[in-house]
């Protein structure tokens, strides 16, 4: 079996976004930057199918600058078997990446592929639709948990009523939820032996894609500060309170 993980070079969540003050973009001048947390947990549920007993490779894939090498050498301190870097410069939107996802799944003779559901810099969470559209597979999104059934899947999902339980047939898209598992900490054992791990890099030419048609991002600009709250006496003063601004 062939587990492929969408993995996503993103600033640390722990880190305060701060916009450029000509509103080109966002600084990324000596921020800290990450592994995507969910893409994370999506690399987590693979190691743990293999750790479970199906005989399986493990492959973390990053688009990006030839810096992501550096996560994806983190993901290999994990415990994925190789990574593949596919390099470009630009921003990769959710189609592009799709796109190229299914070269690599073509390429790999994949089995599943496992994605985060989101990115917490776009917040897109369209990346394992378009996948599975393309890939003309079944999708489990939203997976909080996840059973390996000889050649299909049970995938636990959140939604909106509760939790859903559905059975799809591999090879398959999965995307992952916080509540799915908590990623484990790397040791610097592992972190030793990962520079011994191959990391394969690509470039778009190689697997053929060409540059998708682009949403174009104009201007750059920080939330609105946050107006200061005031407490009220009883009842009669809140209501009074927001109809001054307006609410009611």
């Amino acid at each position: 079996m062939k587990i492929l993980v969408g993995i996503k070079r993103v600033i640390d969540f722990s880190v305060r976004v701060q916009v450029k003050k000509d509103g080109s973009g966002v600084n990324t001048d000596g921020v800290k930057l990450s592994i995507n947390p969910f893409d994370e947990i999506a690399l987590e549920e693979a190691l743990r199918i293999r750790e479970r007993g199906t005989p399986a490779e493990v492959v973390a894939v990053s688009i990006g600058p030839a810096d992501c090498q550096q996560q994806l050498r983190t993901t290999l301190a994990m415990g994925a078997d190789r990574a593949i870097l596919v390099e470009s410069t630009d921003a990769i939107q959710p189609l592009m990446a799709a796109r190229i996802f299914h070269e690599l799944v073509k390429r790999e003779n994949a089995d599943l592929v496992i994605l985060g559901k989101q990115a917490i810099d776009d917040d897109f969470n369209q990346t394992g639709q378009m996948l599975a559209a393309l890939w003309d597979r079944p999708q489990a999104t939203f997976a909080s948990k996840v059973e390996l059934k000889d050649k299909a899947l049970a995938v636990t999902r959140e939604v909106d009523a509760g939790l859903e339980t559905i059975e799809v047939d591999l090879p398959a898209v999965v995307t992952t939820d916080l509540r799915l598992n908590t990623p484990r900490f790397v040791k610097m054992p592992d972190i030793m032996k990962a520079r011994s791990k191959p990391l394969q890099s690509l470039r778009l030419a190689d697997l053929g894609v060409t540059e998708a048609p682009k949403l174009e991002t104009t201007s750059y600009a920080p939330p609105p500060q946050r107006m200061g709250g005031k407490k009220v006496a009883d009842v009669p003063a809140l209501v009074a309170a927001l109809k001054e601004r307006g609410v009611l």
